[in-house]
């Protein structure tokens, strides 16, 4: 399906941080050579899969909880030629799939050769503590920590709605090969 650059084009001067990050994942959607990879991602259970409630089908697929399964499958499809958006809800969940990142992922092009263009899109969040607070195994923020172990991955943290629309399509555009994480606050979704 085509659709024209412009749809995506919102003039408004004050988006809300959740219409902004379903803007990002209609606008990825209608990629040819995207498809969106984890839990709650075709099947409703966070509030990420809402944001995906537009999104074609045929471009989601649903995994069981397999956290370095999905960042291993991410990087075999991101060399097969398909952008991956790999969405783990939680940092506290990414952290399954640290093995596949920081060995793989990360160093991916000092291991192949400067044509490799593969890259892989990690959507990610730091989890809403109101008005319940989920406990601690929800709401870390690794941010700091995993950039520090990673030579090449980009991580963006989404503090303003301002900011999704355009890191995402950063992250889709670049052509060196490198991978980008973008944490997102479950918070903001209702808050900004």
């Amino acid at each position: 399906m085509q659709v024209q650059e412009n749809v995506f084009n919102f003039k408004e001067t004050k988006m809300k941080y959740f219409d902004e990050l379903k803007r990002s994942m209609d606008w990825l959607g209608h990629k040819n050579d995207t498809v969106f990879i984890g839990q709650a991602v075709a099947c409703p259970g966070t509030a990420m899969s809402t944001t995906l409630k537009d999104v074609d089908k045929k471009k989601l697929i649903e995994l069981p909880v397999v956290e370095e399964m999905q960042m291993g499958m991410s990087l075999g499809m991101a060399l097969d030629g398909t952008i991956p958006i790999s969405i783990y809800p939680r940092w506290n969940f990414l952290l399954c799939g640290m093995n596949q990142l920081i060995n793989h992922i990360d160093k991916l092009k000092m291991m192949t050769t400067a044509e490799n263009k593969s890259k892989v899109i990690i959507r990610t969040g730091i989890g809403s503590e109101r008005p319940l607070h989920p406990q601690d195994q929800h709401v870390g923020d690794f941010t700091d920590q995993i950039q520090a172990m990673c030579k090449t991955i980009k991580i963006i943290r989404l503090n303003e709605p301002s900011e999704i629309f355009s890191s995402y399509k950063q992250a889709y555009e670049r052509q060196d090969g490198v991978s980008t994480i973008l944490v997102e606050y479950g918070d903001y979704y209702s808050e900004k």
